[in-house]
């Protein structure tokens, strides 16, 4: 069975409940750290969702919000529907298929 795997990006709402409410107030905190992110890199990171994060700066994030991974991103998962696919088999008739024939038609001459 196939799975559908997502996540949500928390790093918006984790930075709002300690009271960081700009990505600008961010970047500095980042530098304390190490992690020398331009400010529109910060915006990205804090407005977007992003497909690949450096684990330095994860780590970077969980020190300065005082929080873990999954806090930050929330995963989802769920079966993935299953697709059926022709097997190039043809469907088996129905017993009554005589029944279903058409009849001989006849012509009768003009009276």
């Amino acid at each position: 069975m196939k799975r559908k795997v997502g996540y949500t990006w928390r790093l918006r709402e984790v930075m709002a409940q300690h009271q960081i409410f700009t990505a600008t107030e961010l970047v500095p905190l980042l530098h304390e750290r190490g992690i020398d992110l331009s400010a529109s890199q910060v915006h990205r990171l804090v407005s977007g969702t992003p497909e690949r994060l450096s684990l330095q700066v994860m780590a970077a994030l969980c020190d300065i919000l005082s929080c873990t991974p999954a806090d930050l991103v929330a995963t989802t998962a769920e079966n993935a529907g299953v697709r059926k696919t022709a097997t190039g088999d043809l469907p088996t008739p129905p017993a009554n298929v005589a029944k279903l024939r058409p009849r001989a038609a006849r012509i009768l001459p003009d009276a």
